[in-house]
């Protein structure tokens, strides 16, 4: 019943389509302007506002949040029902079911639970984005890079990010969780990764 529990309330928060509602009473629909992306990026593009861009990511942002601190309030001494919450919120956020499976790309949700849930796979994506984006000057690929290059340092250790995890968790459950998450957020990026292959390849810079 936890599980189920843990479940239900992450996937429904998660599907709360946030720039759709937002960009809607505008008379835009978000899904067929801009990248197409129901996120704050995209939001931002489309309306040109830098208020509604914010607005968008902080809601999406404290679904997360709340996906992790209703089952941590419910379940406080464990850490499998909070991560499948945020999980399950991430997942119905990225394809979500109110608007044809369509949604954003996970990232602000994701940032909102691992917050609290595991600030080390946090932390560690933020630091390799900002490096990345020093470098390049591109937020898609910045995004990009840091999602797989987060994963192996969380692979490289483990100890430490169970460490400062909530309650601590078994290393091999919380590796689990983070290529769960990581993978459905690199899932959400493959189409604008193709993009940047492509323009890569039209101005001669790979082959």
């Amino acid at each position: 019943m936890q599980y189920l529990i843990s479940i239900i309330i992450g996937y429904f928060l998660g599907s709360i389509p946030t720039a759709f509602l937002v960009l809607k009473k505008k008379g835009i629909d978000i899904t067929r302007t801009g990248s197409g992306n129901v996120g704050a990026m995209n939001t931002f593009e489309v309306s040109k506002s830098r208020l509604l861009g914010f607005f968008v990511f902080a809601v999406d942002f404290l679904k997360g949040l709340l996906s992790v601190i209703l089952i941590k309030w419910l379940y406080p001494d464990e850490f499998i029902y909070p991560a499948l919450s945020l999980l399950f919120a991430v997942f119905s956020h990225c394809f979500n079911p109110w608007i044809n499976f369509k949604g954003g790309r996970g990232l602000a949700t994701a940032a909102g639970g691992t917050i609290l849930l595991l600030p080390y796979l946090l932390f560690g994506w933020i630091l390799i984005w900002i490096l990345s984006f020093a470098y390049k000057k591109d937020i898609l690929l910045s995004n990009i890079l840091a999602t797989p290059l987060t994963l192996l340092l969380v692979l490289g250790k483990p100890e430490l990010a169970a460490k400062y995890a909530l309650n601590q968790p078994d290393v091999n459950l919380l590796i689990l969780f983070s290529t769960a998450g990581l993978l459905i957020i690199f899932i959400k990026h493959i189409e604008p990764l193709k993009e940047i292959i492509q323009t890569y390849k039209s101005k001669g810079l790979i082959k």
